[in-house]
């Protein structure tokens, strides 16, 4: 427990709660989690299987029509044909992260990383005695891991890669073409390439792409948190390599049982057209929120190297505000009433030069920030 530290994020959010129950009225910036409620077609399902269902424990491996549905989703959306059998269905991203850190290492295994990155993946690492080590990344390679850091940290207990796209806290993502790199050296060295695909859908620009062309021997991460809209159902899964399988089902039977019933009949309505259009107006009006705000931060002083082309972030340079993004973000809460998150949370790559702001609210709302923030006269 020792090298686990708090999730930063959620004592802000309890600070901002704070000042909200003194009357105070707080625009969220600091969480990932937008302002959407969960898609009509979800939650009129899970009230009929609540209805009609038992609501029993299901398979560890998740109920096998969830598990067809993801496979199809897959094969619709993407054009890849994954096996519904090595889908794993699990109690949010966080338990598919888990059980693919607890069936790849042993004490003292490594995993490469990026610095800045979320950081329950360290500690996910952690947690099962392994050393998570966080490659110091940036604009250069858009904050993400590249094939070119692959060899030179690989060491003798070095088991895994993990990259993130898109990436919390950066909004970045890494090119089909550099994710083939990346897997193609991981492999050549003996390990195993982790993919977390959580912000899968929520990309601008650029159309999403899925790690799982690479093959069948890449563990890919996802969840009905993001895209979806789903985060406090706590329902993710997990693609993972034929022969891991069992031994993945054997460790979830007896972590978690399986994830939450309800959850899961409600997530069979996520793949519905219904659904998704509803999901993809919600991502064009994200798209607006961050081309409405990079120029906006930019205009108050925050450095914007890369323009995020994913997930619902923007990693900011904040230097020329202050020389501590953990003071500055308690200066912003305090006295703008905007909750915001100082890099400290994301590792120990320049944490105190970076601020990550979340475009989880309306434009409207947005637009009042950035005016209380400028009214603190940051820039003289």
């Amino acid at each position: 427990m020792s090298h686990i530290s708090p999730f930063e994020v959620m004592e802000i959010q309890t600070l901002a709660r704070q000042l909200e129950a003194e009357g105070k009225d707080v625009i969220h910036m600091e969480i990932g989690e937008p302002d959407f409620r969960t898609p009509e077609p979800i939650v009129e399902a899970a009230i009929q299987a609540l209805r009609d269902e038992p609501m029993l424990y299901t398979s560890a491996l998740g109920m096998k029509p969830l598990r067809e549905a993801i496979a199809g989703f897959y094969e619709t959306k993407y054009g890849v044909k994954v096996d519904a059998s090595r889908i794993v269905v699990t109690a949010g991203s966080s338990a598919a992260l888990l059980l693919t850190f607890a069936v790849l290492l042993n004490a003292g295994d490594e995993v490469l990383m990026a610095d800045p990155g979320y950081p329950c993946n360290r500690h996910f690492v952690r947690a099962v005695d392994g050393v998570p080590v966080g490659i110091p990344v940036g604009p250069d390679t858009d904050y993400q891991l590249a094939a070119k850091h692959i060899s030179p940290h690989w060491r003798e207990r070095t088991a895994a890669a993990l990259v993130a796209s898109p990436a919390n806290p950066t909004g970045t993502i890494v090119s089909p073409a550099e994710l083939a790199n990346i897997r193609n050296e991981v492999t050549r060295l003996g390990g195993t390439l982790v993919v977390d695909e959580i912000y899968q859908g929520l990309t601008y620009g650029v159309e999403p792409s899925t790690a799982l062309t690479l093959g069948d021997d890449v563990f890919v991460i996802n969840s009905f948190s993001k895209y979806f809209q789903m985060t406090g159902w706590r329902l993710g899964w997990l693609v993972v390599p034929p022969a891991y399988v069992r031994t993945i089902e054997t460790l979830a039977q007896n972590l978690f049982i399986s994830a939450s019933a309800p959850a899961q009949f409600a997530a069979l309505a996520a793949f519905k057209p219904e659904t998704i259009a509803i999901l993809e107006a919600r991502r064009a009006e994200l798209h607006a929120r961050r081309d409405f705000l990079i120029p906006a931060l930019r205009t108050l002083g925050f450095g914007v190297p890369v323009v995020p082309q994913g997930a619902f972030y923007i990693y900011t340079d904040s230097s020329a505000l202050g020389p501590s993004s953990y003071d500055l973000s308690r200066r912003i809460m305090n006295e703008a009433n905007v909750a915001v998150t100082p890099g400290n949370d994301f590792g120990s790559n320049e944490p105190q030069k970076h601020i990550r702001i979340a475009y989880t609210r309306p434009i409207a709302r947005l637009e009042e920030a950035m005016a209380r923030i400028d009214r603190l006269g940051l820039r003289a």
